[in-house]
């Protein structure tokens, strides 16, 4: 699949799994289009409000649906590592998390692509019908990677019942639990990263004190030794590799 197409289908999946959260929202709120014989173009440009309606909903459901907040988090304390505030800047960085969040997602935008938005692209099924599709891989996915308690206490406090299947749980739940997860996982991922570039300070302070070089900042010369380091392990690789393997 081309990169366009695939980030057009990516779109389309987000946005169907944000018209799918919308008609699971805890008041009952939906959304339904009824279309009349004679009514066809009022349908296509009520068609058109909704779908750019929802297209404004992506940035947001990318970070809540996908693999770029634990992908973005790890990266930026990485950065604060490495003691480098402003390199890389954060335009490389959100850069380098989209597209590691687009590859780790391809399988499920493939799956949301088949079930869901090429049949309502050829008008085989309805709108709602395809959220519905086009949200399941995308739940699976954020299930598989939510801990049981997150997901647990986002049901105590929507003072829900506890759901008995996955596809009884709501989107509503589901998607602050994950985020949750999320934030868990990514810090943890992220004490890991910053224990070497620690002993790293550590060692460079205590070898300054013990000459008596109590006036030179241990960054000046931990930073050019960190930064070093880094590249002598090949850490970018070992980070990527670290992250997307993190979603297995």
């Amino acid at each position: 699949m081309a990169p366009s197409r695939l980030a057009a289908v990516a779109g389309g999946a987000l946005a169907l799994a944000a018209g799918s959260a919308l008609a699971q929202g805890s008041g009952g709120f939906g959304i339904e289009l009824v279309e009349k014989a004679g009514d066809a173009e009022m349908s296509g440009a009520l068609r058109i409000l909704l779908a750019l309606t929802l297209l404004s909903l992506i940035p947001s459901a990318l970070v809540a649906v996908t693999a770029f907040t634990r992908i973005v988090i790890v990266l930026s304390m990485l950065r604060h590592a490495l003691g480098m505030q402003e390199t890389p800047p954060n335009m490389v960085l959100i850069g380098l998390a989209l597209f590691l969040t687009l590859f780790t997602m391809t399988p499920v935008i493939r799956q949301v692509s088949e079930q869901a938005v090429t049949p309502y692209l050829e008008g085989s099924m309805p709108l709602r019908e395809a959220a519905t599709q086009g949200a399941a891989p995308l739940r699976d996915f954020m299930v598989r990677q939510t801990r049981e308690q997150d997901l647990a206490l986002m049901v105590e406090l929507s003072k829900a019942e506890a759901p008995q299947s996955v596809e009884d749980i709501s989107l509503v739940q589901l998607v602050p639990a994950f985020m949750l997860s999320e934030l868990r996982t990514a810090f943890q991922i992220g004490f890991v990263i910053f224990l070497p570039f620690l002993l790293v300070d550590l060692v460079i302070s205590s070898v300054l004190m013990s000459m008596g070089m109590l006036m030179v900042p241990p960054i000046v010369l931990s930073l050019p030794i960190k930064v070093l380091m880094f590249v002598l392990v090949d850490g970018w690789s070992l980070v990527v590799k670290s992250l997307v393997g993190s979603f297995a």
